[in-house]
């Protein structure tokens, strides 16, 4: 399905952000593994949700949509996750798949872990090897790729661990495997990563210790853990907020609110350029939701002047590189954003991914070894955009296009549903010229 977007009027009114995927993930998973009824409010509908609640129901929970964003999950409990009857489709969620890993990884379970075209090509090395020192046997294609066959006794051996790379996917991944894990599981984080699993743990009943170590976060939990049912209110996604942000602060006399928006520390690093850049970026009305800090954010047209963004700002908005390109290339100036190799190994290769997409409108980019230099100017417009079918890159796109002189059109939108299934009409509301 193609799509387009062309110069756009002033964009205006107010916008509710969907419900974020990780912490939507992250209900399914844990209300599978707890013992009683989870109640989830708010859960991000997206095609990659839906897919992590088939693969839990495959592996024994009972999950029931009560409502629209409202589900129940009858958790597993002390029974624990079942070998499933049949392969694991976990379509194009990578989130999923990594933390499912490891929360079967403590089970006495063999599963087989399949995904699409798309999902087939990420790395799973970097779960895999923890997994295995804790004592889990794995079987996978070259390069530690889809389909994975998964075999633990449900004996697993805790595990002193410090990730290669900055993950919450691989510290979530060992968390979860140490939960049915009989000793202390640590593992160490130089650079900080998204605390979703560690406040999500605390709600259904862990006791998980973070503290500091020569600058490093050092998170520790003492299993096995019996999971508690508990509820969630699913807070906005920022990942997905930022695309109607960057939108009205790039489209000329736009003025709108973005509602109910997470702010959680490690997830707000976009917000932070944006605001460095000169942006309109002001966030009020905070309060607690599932037991994480909202807000709502009120947007302006500005104009934007480039910047260097700090390398040590990527775990907190590795998902937002290309729809900040989009603001580079409006902006005065050339902003570098180097040191995020971690972005070659996303759903694309979102480093030339987002170079093809400026490049194909006339923005003037250069791809480095592991980053980007995007200067702003003028953006004719006018090009084909190859998605690689990566949701951000298309709705980068799609974004890139409201200021553009001439429509900017991608070769397929249907993958948008992943992550943002009401992005065209929240769009549209908006007063975007999206089709």
């Amino acid at each position: 399905m193609r799509s387009s977007s062309g110069k756009s009027k002033p964009l205006s009114g107010t916008a509710r952000a969907p419900g974020d995927k990780s912490i939507s993930h992250r209900s399914m998973i844990f209300g599978a593994m707890a013992e009683g009824t989870t109640h989830v409010t708010g859960l991000l509908e997206g095609a990659d949700i839906l897919s992590t609640a088939s693969v839990m129901q495959a592996l024994g929970a009972v999950i029931t949509k009560t409502g629209d964003g409202a589900y129940t999950v009858e958790g597993c409990g002390a029974s624990g996750l079942q070998t499933p009857k049949v392969e694991l489709d976990c379509g194009n969620a990578g989130t999923g798949v990594r933390l499912i890993m490891g929360a079967c990884a403590g089970y006495k379970i063999r599963a087989t872990f399949t995904g699409d075209t798309s999902l087939s090509s990420r790395p799973m090395k970097r779960i895999l090897d923890p997994l295995r020192e804790m004592g889990v046997s794995a079987a996978s294609q070259e390069g530690g790729r889809l389909p994975v066959t998964l075999e633990s006794n449900g004996k697993l051996t805790p595990l002193s661990y410090t990730p290669p790379i900055a993950s919450a996917q691989v510290k979530s991944a060992v968390l979860l495997a140490a939960v049915n894990t009989q000793g202390v599981t640590t593992v160490t984080e130089p650079i900080p990563t998204r605390d979703h699993t560690e406040n999500m743990l605390r709600a259904f009943g862990a006791k998980v210790e973070v503290t500091k170590r020569n600058g490093a976060d050092v998170i520790k939990l003492d299993g096995p853990v019996a999971l508690k049912a508990a509820k969630v209110n699913v807070p906005g996604d920022p990942s997905s907020a930022a695309f109607p942000i960057v939108a009205a602060l790039i489209t000329p006399g736009s003025d709108i609110i973005v509602e109910n928006v997470m702010m959680n520390a490690t997830r707000t690093g976009l917000f932070e350029c944006l605001t460095e850049m000169g942006g309109h970026v002001q966030a009020d009305n905070f309060r607690k939701s599932g037991g994480e800090v909202i807000a709502d954010i009120h947007i302006k047209y500005s104009k934007l002047h480039a910047i260097t963004v700090p390398p040590e700002r990527a775990a907190s908005m590795i998902d937002e590189y290309p729809v900040l390109a989009v603001a580079a290339a409006v902006a005065t100036g050339t902003t570098i954003m180097d040191d995020i190799g971690e972005l070659r190994v996303k759903e694309s290769d979102r480093i030339s991914a987002t170079a093809e997409l400026l490049q194909a409108n006339g923005v003037k980019v250069e791809e480095l070894e592991n980053g980007l230099k995007v200067t702003g100017g003028a953006v004719p417009g006018g090009g084909l955009v190859q998605t690689h079918h990566d949701h951000r890159i298309a709705m980068s796109a799609l974004i890139l296009g409201c200021v553009a002189d001439a429509p900017v059109s991608i070769d397929d939108a249907s993958m948008i549903a992943t992550s943002f299934p009401t992005f065209f009409e929240l769009m549209r509301d908006l007063g975007a010229d999206i089709s």
